[in-house]
């Protein structure tokens, strides 16, 4: 296991903040035990939760043309029919995954194909299950269309911890099935959009692996 390149900052800003924070105690409570042990404890607990949000764990990838592969690690919340209304304007068949703060949080290229179209919107900060996430958070879309020429849309959600939406894609990129295309911190959700008819191989409430678990398969 790695950590990701996105968490670099972070874990230099908790560390300096864990620095400052305990000298301060051991020169203004040193006589104080209980808190300087408790200080050691917090500290010890925060550095952990920073590092295992930004772990990057060695994966055996499933790779498939004609299969659309999970893009993130999570909970699947939504398998519904749903109007599409930013790039289809259409119904489309929805597949959302709800990331928790304890999930790995690299978003990887559901299929191989080209950009299409890529947009980011401002937005609010919404929990990301509230159904009215998906168009009124911060978020960004991609547009992937596969060589077959079947399009498929998926969006990253910021949610009421994630205020940081990261992405490494633009329209007129190749992206290759199982790369990372984005990374979104502290919790979140993933929408997919399919074509109608689109079989999916997933059930409410389950959990799924980015890059592992296959969501659904292509005509």
């Amino acid at each position: 296991m790695t950590i990701h390149k996105e968490g670099y900052t972070t874990i230099a800003i908790s560390l300096l903040f864990i620095f400052i924070l305990n000298a301060i105690i051991d020169y203004r409570f040193a006589d104080i035990t209980w808190l300087r042990w408790f200080a050691y404890i917090f500290s010890g607990v925060l550095f952990l939760i920073v590092l295992q949000f930004f772990r990057n764990p060695s994966r055996q990838f499933t790779s498939a043309d004609n299969k659309v592969i999970c893009p993130a690690d999570g909970k699947v919340v939504v398998i519904e029919e749903t109007q599409e209304g930013e790039y289809f304007k259409d119904k489309r068949l929805q597949v959302s995954i709800f990331m928790s703060p304890v999930n790995v949080h690299i978003n990887r290229n559901p299929i191989s194909g080209v950009v299409k179209f890529f947009k980011y919107h401002p937005g609010k900060y919404l929990a990301a299950w509230n159904p009215k996430s998906s168009t009124e958070n911060e978020r960004t879309t991609v547009v992937v269309e596969h060589a077959n020429g079947t399009p498929v849309l998926f969006r990253q959600i910021a949610g009421a911890l994630a205020r940081r939406i990261v992405w490494y894609v633009k329209e007129g990129d190749v992206v290759e099935q199982n790369k990372e295309f984005g990374f979104i911190k502290f919790g979140s959700r993933v929408d997919i959009f399919l074509p109608l008819g689109t079989k999916v191989n997933l059930e409410l409430n389950q959990v799924v692996k980015g890059g592992i678990t296959v969501l659904a398969e292509l005509s």
